[in-house]
């Protein structure tokens, strides 16, 4: 649910157009008019906004505010300015070069996102940039990194907006055995799942004994998310819709008497590990998981504002209502209050603009 809030009868583009140029033009930037502008119009209405400045002034909407504004709110403003897809190339784009070189903001990205929101992206990504994100990804990872970006361009799609991204690996790194395989073919995506044998074996060694960080580095190359389902076919594992990876979840435990969350700890490390629970986090409960990672981007000294800005942005026309929920359930303090208290001025009531009430 999205804490976005627009006015009841917003300006039309035009008038929202002039009222950003008047706050352009004289000495300094009038940073608040800006905010209250742009931080209370949906992804809509900001592509309408920003044809009508360009018509009406012969100049981009965005190559001004990036002159008028600096900092973190110019980075946090410009980011929002994009539609959803736009956002996410842009975001993919900056961790795999640069300054800004943040392969766990790219990874967030592709590992949260739906089969339709990635294809998406992709066309996107080839439109504003020029180049395929594939190759952008093959060219600027290697290792952990390149095998969990590379499931862009080696994975089978299934049907549905409930689908989960998948994660796959091309047949070159698929080894003949393997530790992650299914018991017994699934059935339908129903509850039933839960109890058919289809939970995969993730955490079971070799020799038997639990996997100690001495055989991960080997192990993680027979790592194969894969389940089977009926008929025969293979699908890869966060592929199936969030319902179904749920109710192998639950199976896992039932039937080993540990999740399939602490099997993918003990089994797998670095950035593969990550990718594999962003997968499995945001399936069973992504509000639960963006919660997290608002936390940790603000605790202890200092904040990651590059995290805090992305998730806010990002989230805020999604599910951030169920966010705020999830944080104020887990550390009893509400969200936008812990963002009130690590970050200041205009950027700030940017921040807080898009989280909605503090309630």
């Amino acid at each position: 649910m999205s804490t976005l809030t627009v006015p009841p009868v917003p300006p039309s583009p035009r008038d929202d157009a002039i009222q950003l140029y008047r706050a352009f033009k004289g000495f300094g930037c009038d940073s608040e008019a800006v905010v209250n502008i742009i931080a209370h119009r949906d992804a809509t209405q900001r592509a309408l906004i920003q044809q009508e400045y360009r018509t009406m002034y012969s100049e981009d909407l965005l190559k001004r505010l990036s002159s008028e504004l600096s900092g973190k709110l110019e980075k946090a403003v410009l980011l929002w300015m994009h539609d959803p897809a736009g956002r996410d190339a842009i975001i993919v784009k900056q961790s795999l070069s640069g300054d800004t070189h943040n392969l766990e903001a790219g990874s967030e990205i592709i590992c949260s996102r739906t089969p339709a929101q990635i294809q998406t992206l992709k066309q996107i990504y080839y439109s504003m940039f020029g180049v395929y994100v594939e190759r952008d990804i093959e060219y600027h990872t290697s290792g952990d990194h390149s095998k969990r970006y590379i499931c862009l361009r080696h994975r089978t799609w299934s049907i549905g907006e409930g689908s989960l991204v998948c994660f796959a690996f091309p047949a070159e790194l698929r080894p003949s055995s393997t530790l992650l395989q299914c018991r017994n073919s699934l059935g339908s995506e129903t509850s039933n799942s839960a109890n058919d044998g289809s939970a995969t074996t993730v955490g079971e060694g070799r020799d038997g004994s639990d996997g100690g960080a001495r055989e991960r580095s080997e192990r993680e190359k027979d790592v194969v998310p894969a389940v089977e389902v009926g008929c025969g076919s293979r699908q890869r594992w966060g592929e199936r819709s969030r319902a179904h990876l749920a109710a192998i979840d639950s199976a896992y435990h039932d039937m080993y008497g540990t999740s399939l969350k602490k099997a993918v700890k003990s089994e797998t490390s670095g950035k593969f590990e990550l990718a594999l629970l962003t997968i499995l986090q945001c399936a069973l409960n992504p509000a639960k998981y963006f919660a997290k990672v608002l936390h940790k981007a603000m605790k202890g000294l200092g904040t990651d504002d590059m995290t805090l800005t992305r998730v806010v942005v990002t989230r805020a026309e999604m599910d951030m209502q169920y966010i705020k929920g999830e944080y104020h359930r887990k550390h009893h303090k509400t969200l936008n209050d812990a963002v009130r208290s690590e970050t200041s001025g205009h950027y700030r009531s940017f921040l807080l603009s898009l989280l909605g009430p503090n309630h």
